[in-house]
């Protein structure tokens, strides 16, 4: 029987959420608005149009919507070509691959972006699929892209495993079903990934990757 490991990939395998704050931070300035980092922070993970309806609230002026989009894809786009991997992130990915998992990528990043970001973590060789949140209708929070995955890898619920760095990953997965491990590269505390629903939280894929025999990937079984 197939299993999957579903990935976030902002702040989960790529050490990037700063880079999208500091980018969405700027995009909001230039749309007039003042909101802090932290909270820009917290944010990362939504989709762009949930990012703004969460900072801005759902009952503003959309007229700036997609200028403050655009403006955040402009600035964020200039990283592209030196994007970093968090440490191992490829090697997870490998070692999961290599074990008969499916490995799928579920990211809030657009297609567009997507591209950068499979160049950085530099695993193609070991990544089945990906669902991004052009695919579905909902993002995180809501479990359409796990389901989505879920799909696409052929596997029930309980024969995959979630990993992500946001409560917003956390929730996706408990809505789903899906089991789900945190990590804490992202910058998001530990209580709060745990009380969103992570069954275990590590510092990073390098940790994660260590400990990969005590996982809620060992409770798993290959068949």
């Amino acid at each position: 029987m197939n299993r999957a490991a579903l990935f976030d990939v902002d702040g989960t395998l790529t050490d990037t959420n700063h880079l999208h704050v500091t980018s969405w931070w700027e995009a909001l300035r230039q749309g007039g608005h003042r909101v802090s980092m932290h909270d820009i922070h917290r944010a990362i993970g939504l989709p762009g149009e949930d990012l703004l309806n969460h900072l801005l609230g759902e009952d503003r002026d959309r007229g700036d919507d997609d200028r403050m989009s655009s403006a955040h894809d402009t600035l964020y786009a200039t990283y592209f070509d030196r994007l970093p991997a968090l440490d191992s992130a490829a090697d997870l990915l490998r070692a999961l691959s290599q074990a008969g998992w499916k490995v799928l990528l579920v990211t809030s990043a657009k297609d567009s972006e997507l591209g950068a970001l499979r160049r950085a973590i530099d695993a193609d060789d070991a990544i089945t699929d990906t669902a991004t949140s052009d695919d579905v209708e909902q993002g995180k929070p809501a479990p359409d892209p796990v389901h989505h995955a879920l799909e696409l890898a052929g596997v029930p619920p309980e024969r995959a495993v979630f990993v992500g760095d946001t409560v917003w990953d956390m929730k996706a997965a408990d809505r789903a079903g899906v089991a789900s491990v945190g990590l804490l590269c992202g910058g998001i505390p530990r209580a709060d990934l745990k009380d969103a629903g992570a069954a275990a939280v590590y510092r990073d894929p390098a940790d994660l990757l260590a400990g990969l025999g005590d996982s809620p990937f060992s409770e798993v079984p290959a068949a």
